[in-house]
């Protein structure tokens, strides 16, 4: 099959060809097609399939870069993903979905469709999971989605928390005090935060506890108020943990709980709460599970080969299988 498409003028042709057509050489190994350029014009060949996706995609991004959008080579292959799972996907829709711009001048956007569903469903509920291999942005969307809040007074506070399983019984043959000792265990946390804004005003909110980043255990018999309170690594959580942690939600706050169900570091015989929370709390209103695939990784191309290789590995037996990206019926 061979199809063309023509940019509409020639510097958003120069913009969506690449420089020294590099993009046009990344949709052809992406998608398998064969691209040709003549002036402003695009010659496309290939399998039919293949060739309506390839057109689809130029049609898409040149309809990005119109609206202003600086397409990178790792926007295409985010691109080339979501139309690849639904054709009918407008890209402007997700890419130009603004939740927050990093005091880097960074835009923080929705790179998948299973993202963009996350972003809309902590707009929009209380308390949202979001659960799926590494790599997929639940943590980092999570925290733009918290920062923003907090920039628009929608929230006076952020709780960051994290269960420091991995410490154990260990604790004590670590160096220092019992913050400095779970401080490892919570460094991408501070990672995420300081990636958002620079790091002396990231330190003053934490110095006036306006953010707070704390183990999990530091959570008990509290109330939080007006928070947007962030769970990360929830597959470790134990279910009283678990439980305990949604409890501490009170008047005008939400949370966002994220884990990732293959990964979990608990002792033997201890059942992970995420895993739980996902069948008792299915159904319950107000809450929202949002699960990601590997086709959502936006770290290095060879994490999701790598999330792929494990997943054919993996017993069929016993485990949590997440239904396909989206959200479920809540």
């Amino acid at each position: 099959m061979r199809d063309n498409f023509q940019a509409e003028d020639t510097s958003l042709a120069n913009l969506l060809f690449g420089q020294q057509n590099r993009n046009l050489k990344l949709v052809e190994r992406m998608l398998g097609v064969r691209v040709g350029s003549r002036g402003s014009e695009l010659t496309i060949e290939g399998e039919d399939a293949q060739v309506r996706l390839a057109r689809r995609l130029f049609e898409e991004v040149h309809g990005l870069l119109k609206a202003g959008y600086m397409v990178s080579p790792a926007d295409l292959d985010y691109a080339s993903r979501i139309l690849s799972a639904d054709s009918r996907a407008h890209l402007r829709d997700i890419f130009l979905d603004t939740i927050f711009v990093s005091t880097r001048k960074k835009v923080i956007a929705p790179k998948s469709l299973a993202q963009k569903a996350y972003v809309d469903a902590i707009r929009k509920h209380d308390v949202v999971f979001g659960i799926g291999p590494a790599g997929t942005g639940k943590t980092y969307l999570a925290m733009a989605m918290a920062v923003s809040f907090l920039v628009k007074k929608e929230v006076s506070r952020i709780v960051l928390v994290r269960p420091a399983v991995e410490a154990g019984e260990k604790l004590g043959f670590l160096p220092g005090d019992l913050a400095e000792k779970v401080n490892p265990y919570l460094r991408p946390l501070y990672d995420a935060l300081y990636d958002m804004m620079d790091f002396d005003k990231g330190q003053a909110l934490i110095a006036n506890g306006v953010v707070e980043v704390a183990p999990l255990a530091f959570m008990r018999g509290r109330t939080l108020n007006d928070a947007f309170v962030i769970l990360d690594e929830a597959q470790n959580t134990t279910t009283e943990q678990m439980k305990m942690c949604l409890t501490r939600l009170g008047f005008g706050s939400r949370a966002v709980i994220t884990g990732d169900v293959t990964q979990i570091d608990l002792p033997t015989g201890r059942r992970s709460g995420l895993v739980e929370a996902t069948e008792v709390l299915r159904g319950v209103e107000g809450i929202v599970f949002n699960y990601f695939s590997d086709r959502d990784v936006v770290r290095h191309p060879i994490v999701q080969t790598i999330i792929q290789a494990y997943e054919r590995r993996r017993p069929a037996a016993g485990e949590c299988v997440a239904p396909s990206s989206g959200i479920s019926p809540s």
